[in-house]
């Protein structure tokens, strides 16, 4: 045995060496991505850490008293958790399911346009919304549905319709939740489908119009089938997500009127963390929404493995 260890160790060694060699030489890109790192570890590990406060009760100059599941049996026992979390459930259905096969269709739309000049303005146009801030987004379209001076009412005017205040409306709230976010994000989300579009080889489609396929054919036996492994990869990932229907985003278009509509778990939590300063409570709001996450990434991977062969990994 010890010979052995003695042969192997120099091989060892060398590996070692060559490791080392390697991450020195790409020692940029390791510097690139060192803030990428450095987010995750501050604000998505280090915070795990403090999940141990939902079960204890804190107090900021004296010790904390273990309650075990004290604050969970107290979430479930409020009135009103119960509608926040059905609002969370039917926002993020709206927004992540009922508006994933628009991204799909749109990165499809895309390839479609064979003039590469204005494919590029369009991407251009369908990207920028991603990059501004919910704050600005808001404003935008607070101010295009404003029921005295917005474009939209005024639209509705010309045709003799009578003006509609929509930001009031707890009918129309949530649609326009999901379309504002359909704006932000529809370029943007539609990249990695584009990008697995681009990938597909050229031969594929020669092969297909020698057999006399018309782009409808194209698009069903070519594209779609390579899309399925990203589809499915991102419709899995997002479900980790599920339970996040968009708290800048809610926060930025609630008002009193429509509180009770889209008062989801994540401005709960803001609500009794933050401004009611029940940390404790707050945390295990937080964990439930985490624990949920992770069960609906699993369960949705193990599901997708059995009917379709394909996963996450």
């Amino acid at each position: 045995m010890k010979r052995e260890e003695r042969r192997k160790s120099p091989q060892e060694k060398l590996d070692l060496h060559q490791i080392w060699r390697r991450l020195y030489a790409d020692r940029m890109l390791y510097i690139i991505l060192l803030p990428t790192i450095l987010y995750f570890l501050i604000f998505r590990l280090w915070p795990i850490i403090g999940m141990r406060l939902a079960f204890y009760d804190y107090k900021a100059r004296g010790p904390w008293i273990f309650v075990g599941l004290k604050y969970f049996k107290m979430i479930f026992k409020t009135s009103a958790f119960m509608d926040i979390l059905s609002n969370t459930l039917i926002i993020s259905f709206m927004k992540f399911i009922l508006l994933f096969p628009f991204f799909v269709l749109f990165a499809i739309l895309l390839n479609e346009l064979r003039v590469i000049g204005f494919r590029k303005y369009v991407q251009v146009i369908s990207y920028l919304p991603h990059f501004l801030s919910w704050v600005v987004i808001a404003g935008i379209w607070i101010a295009a549905l404003s029921p005295s001076t917005g474009s939209v009412n005024q639209i509705l005017g010309i045709f003799n319709l009578p003006s509609m205040d929509f930001m009031t409306d707890k009918t129309k709230i949530r649609w326009i939740l999901m379309l504002s976010e359909a704006w932000r994000s529809i370029g943007w989300d539609s990249i990695f489908y584009f990008t697995a579009i681009l990938g597909i080889s050229p031969s594929l489609y020669e092969a297909a119009e020698i057999d006399g396929a018309n782009r409808v054919g194209i698009i069903r036996y070519i594209i779609l089938p390579a899309l399925v492994t990203p589809m499915v990869t991102v419709f899995i990932l997002n479900l980790g997500f599920f339970l996040n229907a968009g708290f800048d985003q809610v926060l930025n278009f609630s008002n009193d009127a429509v509180l009770s509509t889209v008062d989801i778990l994540d401005t709960y939590i803001y609500r009794i963390g933050i401004q009611n300063a029940q940390y404790s409570l707050s945390t295990a709001v937080s964990l439930i929404k985490g624990v949920v996450g992770v069960f609906l990434v699993l369960a949705t991977h193990i599901i997708s493995k059995k009917v379709t062969g394909k996963g996450v990994w």
